[in-house]
Formats: structure tokens, sequence, C-alpha cells
């Protein structure tokens, strides 16, 4: 990931109380060059991401075509995941999106909105409303909406 990245991802998990538990797990992208077709290279990133996936673990892809939350929404899904699921899983596709086996294998589908955004940029997003549930759910002043 690029610097910037990494800061500003950086900067929200240590705001983060520890109780969240919260780490950020990357694989490889698989390369675009060599003549492999689109579903082939979601194919292989999905097997690299199902491989990360914990047993028995709640599981949120992100996905254009997912529902889209409200920051007020993350803040409410964020009390469910720590009150119902031991471990939740955020899961952000490549270039080309995730594999429908990826879709399939979770239990919700969120959108950013109707905009493309890059892997990067998204990882700090999704960090970001994270945070920024947390602060809602403990009143904290950072959400001023």
């Amino acid at each position: 990931m690029p610097t910037w990245v990494e800061t500003a991802c950086a900067d929200y998990l240590k705001r983060i109380p520890r109780e969240l538990k919260i780490s950020v797990t990357g694989i490889a992208l698989a390369q675009r060059k060599g003549g492999g077709s689109v579903d082939q290279l979601k194919q292989l990133e999905a097997s690299q991401i199902m491989k990360k996936i914990p047993r028995g673990s709640f599981s949120i892809s992100l996905d254009e075509r997912g529902t889209q939350w409200s920051s007020k929404d993350w803040s409410r899904q964020l009390e469910f995941w720590m009150r119902e699921h031991s471990r939740v899983n955020l899961i952000i596709g490549g270039p080309d999106g995730l594999a429908d086996e990826c879709l399939d294998a979770c239990q919700q589908t969120v959108a950013l909105g109707a905009m493309t955004m890059p892997h990067a940029l998204v990882r700090v997003v999704v960090i970001e409303q994270i945070y920024r549930a947390w602060t809602l759910l403990n009143r904290h002043p950072y959400h001023r909406g």
C-alpha cells in the first residue's frame, strides 16, 4: 500500500479502542500480466481470500451492488457485530471486484456509494467509518452530523 494509506489507516486504528481488536490483513494482488482472464484473476484472489477467513466468522463484502449505509447505519451494524459475533471480516476486492465465491460466502454486502474507488482508498474509508461508528456509539464528538 502507498505510504499515505498506511499513515491514514494507522491514524484511525490508533484511535479505535483495543477491545475492538481490529487488524488489517491483505493478500498479494494477482498479476495482471500474462493473459489471464478477469474471471481467472478474480478466482485466484478469491481462493487466497477464502483461506484467510476463519470458520464461523461473520463476513461482509464490499461491492458496488451492496446496500449503502449511512454513518449511523455503520454504527448500528458495529453495535450488532460487537454483540453477536466474536469475529467479523470486511472483505475488499481487487481492481476487478470480488468473485461470486466470496460474495456468496458473505452474510452481508455493502456498497460505499455509486462511485468506484481504488482499493487503497476503500481501506481508509472503511477504517474511518468503523472509527466514526464507534464514536457514535460512545457519544464522542468526532461525528457532528
